[in-house]
């Protein structure tokens, strides 16, 4: 004889077919969500830091600018520390390259190991971009440690931007913005610093397909020079 096993006696801690097969159908949705949640965090990961790794040249050399016009030093009559302020389409002083903006600034670097000051002479400007052809233009910064060199000064260019289609100086004399500035013409009105810089910057087709005009205004606190002269009387 067989013994009836009644289903109110059934052990409360196995599972049913059918419980068991909805617990592993619940557990299989959560790693769905989860899954997707893990991989759009990845994503968005991913294309903040290719944002940021893209933004990043453009804001470094902003930044050099920023430094460089903050730091200018005033122009004085034949000074070879002093040098001169010169914006627009002009040449440099230094090795006759077609430059944008020159001028001195008290950014150089102190070492122990060089024998350089504070002052240097700095310089950009868009030259050729030796990756993308004779179609594209890079952002150059000219550096001239050697302001009492008795022979041509040694020149180190650094590169700050790839793919510069543009880039245009404006100086503000307090009125106006002018597209030249040269405080080497004594007969001209530029022979102090300007009040401001503006720098406008015109980014190339490999930014994407709308990049924009990127614009930096500086505004320059040295003290100037006039050219006027005043009497005290006793």
């Amino acid at each position: 004889m067989i013994p009836r096993v009644s289903s109110g006696s059934r052990n409360p801690s196995v599972f049913t077919l059918i419980e068991l097969i909805l617990s592993i159908g619940a557990a299989a949705l959560i790693l769905i969500v989860a899954n997707q949640v893990l991989f759009t965090s990845l994503r968005l990961r991913n294309t903040v830091s290719d944002a940021i790794e893209s933004a990043a040249p453009l804001e470094l050399a902003l930044d050099s600018l920023r430094q460089d016009i903050q730091g200018a030093v005033t122009p004085k009559t034949n000074g070879l520390i002093s040098g001169s302020f010169r914006a627009g389409t002009l040449s440099s002083t230094v090795n006759a390259q077609p430059v944008s903006l020159e001028f001195n600034t008290t950014t150089g670097s102190l070492r122990a190991s060089e024998p350089w000051g504070a002052v240097q002479r700095v310089s950009y400007s868009l030259r050729n971009s030796v990756e993308g052809g004779s179609a594209s233009m890079d952002l150059y910064r000219g550096v001239c440690r050697n302001l009492l060199a008795i022979s041509v000064a040694e020149v180190e260019d650094q590169l700050l931007l790839r793919d510069v289609a543009r880039l245009d100086v404006e100086s503000f004399d307090g009125i106006q913005w002018l597209a030249q500035w040269d405080t080497t013409d004594v007969f001209g009105t530029t022979t102090n610093l300007p009040v401001a810089v503006r720098i406008r910057l015109q980014r190339g087709i490999s930014w994407g397909p709308d990049p924009g005009r990127v614009e930096l205004l500086v505004p320059v606190s040295a003290q100037t020079r006039t050219n006027s002269t005043s009497t005290v009387g006793g």
